[in-house]
């Protein structure tokens, strides 16, 4: 891959790396707002997994991607508190 924008990259990826016509005006405010959206998600989530000591849980939110969906599910779904389970 001599040239990100052209040359044989670019026709191994059926031609878009010599336009980014494919880009349209709608999309970079659309691409902004799924980053703005994934980021509050995904620091919601983490200080969460890092509050509750939940290391490989804060591992597995802060390496995979999921725009937001699996950090949505670790805050309403996996990270209830868990009953107490004393005699009492």
């Amino acid at each position: 891959m001599y040239n990100m924008m052209g040359g044989w990259a670019g026709n191994m990826m059926g031609g878009w790396g010599q336009s980014w016509s494919f880009m349209s005006d709608w999309w970079w405010p659309f691409f902004g707002l799924v980053m703005v959206w994934s980021l509050v998600w995904k620091g919601l989530a983490l200080w969460k997994a890092a509050r509750k000591g939940t290391s490989v849980w804060f591992v597995v939110l802060l390496v995979v991607n999921t725009v937001g969906i699996l950090d949505i599910l670790y805050l309403y779904v996996f990270s209830k508190k868990s009953r107490s389970v004393s005699g009492e």
